[in-house]
């Protein structure tokens, strides 16, 4: 079966790059030489700053897509291991998610004006 790794890369600008490779030496040679003309082509040099052991391929390409839509709190606190920041920031924030909704607002309008008279 195909293993992969998911990376994190630190570029010149402070940018952070995800990625995902079956050869990780190898893509990062790729990356610092410029032979990828994708996102981390102008802003080498870059540096190494995470990467998961190997996986199944598509377990690392799961992995990836998630954490590329992380925003950057997030994968900072991945990459320095602070499992209770990263807790924090993955938990849901929207209004409608049950831990912030109160009691009365998840009654309906007439009950919570029932005994108002």
């Amino acid at each position: 079966m195909k293993q992969g790794q998911v990376y994190i890369l630190k570029c010149s600008d402070d940018s952070l790059y995800t990625g995902v490779t079956s050869n990780l030496e190898s893509r990062l040679a790729q990356h610092q030489e410029g032979a990828l003309l994708g996102y981390t082509h102008s802003k080498r040099p870059v540096e190494l700053i995470w990467n998961t052991d190997l996986l199944p391929i598509q377990d690392a390409i799961v992995l990836e897509k998630q954490i590329k839509n992380w925003g950057r709190e997030k994968k900072q606190a991945l990459v320095t291991e602070n499992w209770d920041t990263l807790h924090l920031l993955a938990e849901c924030k929207n209004e409608s998610h049950h831990k912030n909704l109160s009691l009365d607002s998840a009654r309906d309008d007439g009950a919570t004006n029932r005994h108002e008279n």
